[in-house]
């Protein structure tokens, strides 16, 4: 995992790391979060490959360049995901696409 000093934002009792490399291992942990919950099928796919995709980016021994092309690819997979029907399933998606926001906002990741 990424490590570095980090300051957070509280949404819904769901802390959002503000810097960069905080937000991708925070992204991971949310996604692996829904994991568990109780959500339709074809929602828990996409989930789950957003979650796969999540943890590459999370790991140490990519260059920026790649890590950022991997949180896009999980911004547009929670994109593509339906409905949870699940309200802590729900919170951690979105604390996850604000993740990939803090991510993709930063240009010296």
């Amino acid at each position: 995992m990424l490590g570095g000093t980090d300051t957070s934002t509280m949404t819904d009792e769901v802390e959002i790391p503000t810097e960069p490399a905080a937000a991708v291992d925070a992204l991971a942990e949310h996604l692996t979060a829904t994991a568990d919950r109780p959500v339709p099928p074809a929602t828990n796919r996409w989930l789950g490959e957003a979650e796969a995709v999540a943890r590459d980016a999370a790991s140490d021994d990519l260059d920026s360049q790649t890590r950022r092309k991997r949180v896009r690819q999980v911004a547009t997979l929670l994109e593509s995901a339906d409905e949870t029907d699940d309200v802590v399933a729900d919170r951690h998606i979105e604390a996850a696409i604000q993740c990939c926001q803090v991510v993709l906002a930063d240009d010296e990741l």
